[in-house]
């Protein structure tokens, strides 16, 4: 495709088009688009990933909002005002994109080429249901090429800029900005962050990215602050962490994990991206489930539990010591007999049907566990630094690969051991 028209040279020749066309073509739209959609993702490697992903959902909007804005050109009358070139804006952010990701324009050229084959032959089917002469077919064929040679062009114009410019998330002043109220709790972030064009928000929302993340930069909301080529990636997202910037985040870092720190005000961003940092840290090492986004939010307990491991070590080694002269076998199914009674108050019968073993079984173990732990377990102050232990013991032991030894309850009120009896 090395043929590129302005706007009007294309109004001159749709111009020409029976209006007809434009309403035989709409009901085919959305079914062309899923088998345009299917083809590129077919013969391109690099835009096969899950079509229920962030890229996948992005191709098929640009390529249905095409189809659409070609069928609107078709049905407008002539001497009509051009309307609002959306199409062209999503062409030059796809330009955009395949100069963040480092790629030649080759990729998407190519994507241009099948989807105006895959439609010319949808075209071809459909023409001989309705009498469409072949001085028309000609026509149309032309207008087809001459719409995808000005997207194509509005690419190859978003492609060169990227490449000419820096990335605007990377604009210095803002990355300065990031730094500066993450180190300076007391930044007078107000005059900061007017020279670098960003408005202060009443709260934020930290970031921790999993190292060497590749990052595409265009997928980046515009008011969001980033540094993702330091050593401990993160960026900065103004307000809460909703479902909209969870999609934004796993389409600029795809295949990286993130951790998301809580929502505060921007006084407290050292402690929001303090958080995720632990976070991150604690799921790249298998303690939480194997997702691509963490919350901290639905983490806290666990956060608050591994904070300090030599202080839990500590602890572990004074509440549960009593257990030294056990073997490892033994240990093991004691306390995880203990956990599961402290965080049901459960009976016999209960913790059996949760730990798949027999109620006598439960019962033995529960008087081995009274006999070491004596007094202990009915002094609240006690009791609860054992649970404190036991759950800590429980979050470290997790693994990736492994799948959670047994649900977690809900903690009761305390009742007495006489419940097992």
């Amino acid at each position: 495709m090395t043929r590129t028209l302005d706007h009007g040279g294309l109004a001159e020749r749709s111009a020409a088009l029976p209006p007809r066309l434009a309403r035989i073509m709409r009901p085919e739209l959305p079914s062309l688009a899923e088998e345009i959609v299917t083809e590129i993702r077919r013969a391109i490697p690099e835009y096969a990933r899950p079509i229920d992903g962030p890229y996948g959902h992005v191709l098929r909007i640009s390529v249905e909002h095409s189809l659409s804005a070609f069928a609107d050109r078709v049905a407008a009358p002539p001497g009509a005002p051009p309307a609002a070139d959306v199409c062209a804006d999503t062409a030059r952010m796809l330009g955009q994109y395949e100069a963040h990701e480092g790629r030649s324009m080759d990729s998407l050229q190519a994507a241009y080429r099948i989807g105006g084959q895959v439609a010319w032959r949808r075209v071809m089917k459909v023409a001989p249901r309705h009498d469409i002469s072949s001085a028309v077919m000609s026509r149309l064929a032309d207008a087809l090429f001459v719409y995808l040679d000005e997207l194509a062009a509005a690419s190859l114009e978003g492609y060169l800029g990227a490449r000419a410019r820096p990335i605007p998330a990377l604009d210095e002043r803002r990355r300065r900005l990031l730094h500066r109220l993450v180190d300076e709790p007391g930044l007078d972030a107000a005059a900061a962050a007017e020279s670098a064009g960003w408005t202060v928000p009443a709260e934020v929302t930290l970031v921790a990215v999993e190292p060497e993340a590749r990052c595409v930069w265009t997928a980046l909301d515009e008011d969001v602050l980033a540094d993702l080529e330091c050593a401990s990636p993160h960026l900065l997202v103004p307000g809460p962490f909703t479902a909209g910037r969870r999609a934004m985040l796993e389409a600029a870092v795809p295949g990286r994990r993130a951790a998301v720190g809580l929502t505060v005000p921007p006084a407290q961003a050292a402690d929001s991206l303090r958080w995720a940092r632990q976070a991150l840290a604690l799921a790249l090492d298998g303690v939480f489930d194997d997702e691509p986004v963490v919350l901290c939010e639905e983490n806290l307990v666990a956060l608050w539990l591994l904070s300090d491991p030599a202080l839990v070590e500590q602890l572990t080694r004074r509440r549960l010591g009593i257990l030294d002269g056990m073997t490892p076998g033994q240990q093991d199914r004691l306390t995880e007999t203990l956990r599961t009674w402290l965080v049901t108050r459960g009976t016999a019968a209960e913790i059996a049907e949760l730990l798949h073993i027999h109620p006598q079984t439960v019962r033995y173990r529960m008087r081995k566990i009274e006999q070491a732990f004596g007094e202990e377990l009915a002094d609240p102050e006690a009791r609860f630094g054992i649970e404190v232990a036991l759950r800590a013991a429980f979050l470290r032991s997790r693994r990736p690969a492994a799948a959670p030894r047994r649900p977690t309850a809900v903690s009761h009120p305390p009742s007495q051991l006489r419940r097992l009896k």
